[in-house]
């Protein structure tokens, strides 16, 4: 009897030790292969010095968004179809795949800071746990329910496909481990009928979501401890634009004025309406390049540095590394062709 504990024990170990293996792969595979290139061209920053902010991490806040990206990739899958129509395996593949390549590039915008690295590693390996366990029980036993439950979806079917959408917008601007994961368990117990594929879906995502719960929890903590990103920063533009929410100008510095602003999604909003008041923007956080990503029905776009078929749409994300100088220009342009703005990386 001891004989056997032990070797299951050990088969335990081992199977674990396996798994921690497969999911540091890619990192080692970074680490190794993807190292950053080339050397930053000189350029001296407006200032005040103390809003700069690494012009590399333009580059390197992209794979989070693959991560936000992914949740709205999902989310459309769900819209018309079941979860296992999503392709697991090839929403890891394109984290990994573009920070290789970003990795790489970011060699000519200083590299890859020490905290970036570790902050991406965590979350890719976080993410990667994640879907490899979603694709192990959505391509087996949930796919199974579905066949049982037949061509018409049951009602937390589609609770659940309005819950994956919510999400995904709401990850735009808002860190994963605020969302409140006790509620979503709690509607879908609330909503579930006698019906099998609902006993199936309140269980599976049920334990889900409260597992996230926890580790959300356990994530908070740990960001409260080590202090947030900061939610603002400094760009200097040609004009003064009109004050408003998110939006402070500081004054005059240099050749134009200096405002402050909000990040992440909003300030792709507001970069957008500065452009559309013909609002030049001279610098950001000390920087004078910066990339966003564009939608096009394309596979090809002029100057991508990575072009990536999106799941569930049928068209394609760009990644465009572009001086921070011809921003307004380019945002003025995107209007006039076939190409829509997704989203401004700042740093």
């Amino acid at each position: 009897m001891i004989v056997k504990l032990a070797r299951a024990l050990g088969a335990t170990i081992a199977a674990l030790l396996g798994i921690a293996l497969l999911l540091v792969l890619p990192v080692l595979y970074i680490e190794t292969s993807c190292r950053p290139t080339g050397t930053a061209a000189p350029y001296d920053p407006i200032k005040p010095e103390a809003h700069h902010r690494p012009e590399s991490r333009t580059l390197l806040t992209y794979p989070e968004w693959h991560i936000v990206h992914a949740y709205e990739d999902y989310a459309e899958i769900l819209r018309e179809g079941d979860p296992h129509e999503y392709g697991f395996l090839r929403g890891i593949a394109g984290f990994w795949t573009t920070l290789c390549d970003l990795s790489a590039a970011s060699g000519a915008h200083g590299g890859f800071p020490g905290d970036t690295k570790t902050m991406v590693y965590v979350v890719g390996v976080s993410f990667t746990a994640e879907l490899l366990a979603k694709a192990a029980y959505e391509e087996t036993l949930g796919r199974a329910a579905t066949w049982l439950r037949g061509p018409e979806p049951a009602p937390l079917d589609q609770l659940s496909a309005r819950q994956a959408r919510d999400y995904a917008v709401f990850l735009r601007q808002v860190p994963w481990y605020r969302w409140d994961f006790t509620e979503a368990a709690d509607a879908l117990a609330a909503e579930a009928t006698g019906a099998l594929r609902d006993r199936e879906r309140r269980m599976a995502l049920g334990l889900e979501y409260r597992g996230k719960a926890l580790y959300a929890e356990a994530i908070a903590a740990a960001v409260a401890s080590t202090g947030n990103d900061a939610l603002r920063l400094r760009m200097i533009v040609d004009r003064a634009p009109a004050p408003g929410d998110g939006l402070e100008v500081i004054g005059p510095n240099g050749p134009g004025i200096e405002v402050e602003t909000i990040r992440y999604r909003a300030l792709t909003e507001m970069l957008q309406g500065l452009a559309e008041e013909r609002i030049q923007i001279l610098e950001i956080a000390g920087n004078d390049d910066i990339m966003l990503t564009v939608i096009s029905d394309e596979a090809q776009y002029p100057d991508a540095l990575i072009s990536v078929p999106r799941q569930g749409f049928g068209d394609y994300r760009h990644l465009v590394l572009l001086k921070v100088s011809d921003l307004s220009v380019t945002l003025q342009s995107l209007a006039t062709d076939n190409t829509r703005l997704e989203h401004i990386h700042d740093y």
